[in-house]
């Protein structure tokens, strides 16, 4: 009876190895209808294909098709209905600000009315959370500002980890606004920054340093200066937006562009 406890054992293993290819699998389906739908070759009103069908045109199991349709559901793309099936939801219903939506806008070519509207919520938000957190922010809050600004100094815009540094700078001052509606928003806020970052390096490589555009909101932080922090805020958060639109049209340039925000 002992010899045969250990070969039991060993089995186990085989009999899990099957799921966590299924979560991989509904999270792909999930990404490639998300990108269908904000991209508008899935347009609000359209029914999708039924289950059966869509398991087969994924090749997926109908259990982890339904499990991308919740994906979509919980983020605001699409709904069902009794006898109708599953639907596309209207964009004002889309969780713009999830960061998932907001990878999947920027994927292919992003709308310029998005964009726009993202970089309008941006100028309404920062600069008055640049200001509040000149005057509320602790000295911590300001060491992981500069913490963040450090990292993008020695690793760039251009790497994955020097955008990293750059979103933990923007969480930290969001943060130290003391404001909880305003820090409720750091997550999106967080995410499209380092979306719209990314899309510009790749699109429009920037040949000039915007760290200095930066470094000018944290001193202003730094220094309890609220006007100043909320300018130099919205200096940024606009150079970020004409910096984005510049790489919507890359062949359209008007001279060189500083990928910032």
């Amino acid at each position: 009876m002992t010899a045969a406890q250990p070969q039991a054992t060993a089995r186990k293993p085989r009999r899990r190895t099957p799921r966590p290819r299924s979560l991989r699998l509904h999270g792909t389906v999930a990404r490639d209808l998300g990108i269908r739908i904000v991209s508008g070759v899935l347009k609000p009103g359209e029914i999708l294909e039924g289950e059966i069908a869509a398991s087969i045109q994924f090749n997926v199991s109908r259990t982890a098709y339904r499990e991308a349709i919740r994906i979509l559901a919980a983020k605001g793309l699409v709904h069902s209905r009794p006898k109708i099936g599953t639907q596309v939801s209207p964009r004002s219903e889309w969780h713009l600000l999830d960061p998932d939506v907001l990878g999947w806008i920027f994927t292919n070519e992003p709308d310029e009315e998005l964009i726009a509207s993202l970089f309008e919520l941006r100028r309404i938000v920062e600069p008055d959370a640049a200001r509040l957190a000149a005057m509320r922010r602790t000295d911590e809050q300001l060491a992981r500002m500069k913490a963040g600004l450090d990292g993008v100094a020695q690793h760039g815009f251009a790497t994955e980890i020097g955008r990293r540094c750059d979103e933990s700078f923007h969480s930290a001052l969001l943060e130290a606004s003391g404001n909880d509606f305003i820090v409720s928003l750091t997550s999106g806020v967080a995410a499209a920054i380092a979306i719209t970052t990314a899309f510009k390096q790749h699109r429009l490589p920037a040949p000039h340093d915007a760290l200095p555009v930066h470094l000018a909101v944290f001193e202003a932080i730094a220094e309890r200066d609220a006007q100043g922090a909320h300018d130099s805020m919205a200096k940024l958060v606009d150079r970020g937006f004409s910096d984005t639109m510049e790489a919507r049209h890359p062949g359209g340039q008007r001279g060189p562009i500083s990928a910032c925000c």
